[in-house]
């Protein structure tokens, strides 16, 4: 299947762009992810902790919020926006 991605934050310097048309198999938000950490190994440090997609990880499927296991339909709009660290504290 193919999506447009767009991308914020650390992961547009992975992706050199803030949107990507992406090849990908498989049904769900995840397998998208997956793809992308395919296309753009850069991005994988934003997404994955010890091979998990981190819980602060937000995407939108068609400007609406959506969880790993939504179902992704050929040619739809995602949005991913990856985790964020947090400052130190004074």
């Amino acid at each position: 299947m193919e999506s447009d991605v767009t991308v914020y934050g650390p992961l547009r310097s992975a992706t050199g762009a803030k949107t990507v048309t992406l090849e990908w198999t498989g049904e769900t938000v995840a397998d998208v992810i997956a793809a992308l950490v395919d296309a753009y190994p850069r991005a994988e440090p934003y997404l994955y902790d010890d091979d998990r997609i981190r819980p602060s990880v937000r995407v939108s499927l068609e400007g609406e919020r959506a969880d790993l296991v939504t179902r992704v339909p050929e040619g739809a709009s995602l949005t991913v926006v990856p985790a964020v660290q947090g400052g130190a504290r004074e």
